[in-house]
């Protein structure tokens, strides 16, 4: 459990960065009522899983009943950030058709509980895109104050195309230094052609060494003009001199 960063330290700058980017989420909460939130990346590697623990436990400390579903069907990864195992999950729900309810898995940490991937199947994207998932989803958020969807890279996979229709907002996070400029403008591109509202972009694994003080940045669309134009508001989200706030998922 060494990803979750807020719960093991506090009061590092990197936690208080991930503070940073929930209140910025909170603030994208004004004019719609954000509850449900999709956590991709252009490409494996980048942090995601990482960033969505971390930011769902900032969340919980807040009183907010939170709930991370593990969407990545492909290369499930929240539950090795929890130390549970993968055993029972969404893939499970839906096969079988049962309540999530019994699927809930206990974090330790008040207000947060974590629905794993469960085994992994041969047709992750027709799972994702069936009537069956968008009632989940849809069931999820009348129980929770916030259910964070972890959902596999944009540019491998059509997967968080599919889940950004059904979700309220999309987080997309890019490594800094590690992905491609053109790579993480498509991976935006491709989500807002699907119609995801995406509500911010998370900067993650910056070199402070080099940069100082600045951790980490969101990038947060206040209006259609805003995203066009690349104008925004930022907090913050990055890397410890040994990475020790990042993960590799």
């Amino acid at each position: 459990m060494k990803e979750l960063i807020v719960l093991n330290k506090p009061k590092s700058p990197v936690s208080e960065a991930y503070r940073g980017v929930r209140t910025n989420i909170q603030f994208s909460n004004v004019d719609k009522n954000i509850k449900t939130i999709l956590v991709t990346s252009s490409k494996q590697g980048e942090g995601k899983t990482t960033t969505v623990s971390n930011i769902a436990i900032t969340m919980a400390d807040l009183g907010k009943k939170t709930v991370i579903i593990d969407c990545d069907l492909r290369r499930p990864r929240l539950h090795k950030a929890f130390g549970m195992t993968n055993i029972g999950g969404v893939t499970d729900i839906l096969l079988n058709s049962d309540s999530y309810k019994g699927y809930l898995k206990r974090t330790g940490i008040e207000n947060l509980e974590i629905i794993t991937a469960g085994q992994i199947p041969s047709n992750p994207s027709e799972m994702l895109s069936s009537r069956s998932m968008a009632r989940l989803i849809e069931q999820i958020r009348g129980d929770y104050d916030y259910v964070f969807i972890d959902a596999s890279p944009v540019a491998a996979v059509t997967d968080a195309i599919i889940l950004s229709a059904m979700a309220d907002g999309a987080l997309l996070v890019c490594h800094s230094g590690g992905v491609e400029v053109e790579l993480a403008k498509s991976a935006k591109q491709s989500l807002e052609k699907a119609g995801a509202n995406i509500i911010g972009v998370v900067l993650n694994k910056i070199n402070i060494e080099k940069r100082g003080s600045y951790y980490a940045y969101y990038y947060n669309y206040y209006s259609d003009d805003a995203s066009s134009e690349g104008k925004g508001k930022g907090a913050a989200v990055g890397k410890e001199q040994r990475k020790a706030a990042c993960g590799n998922d």
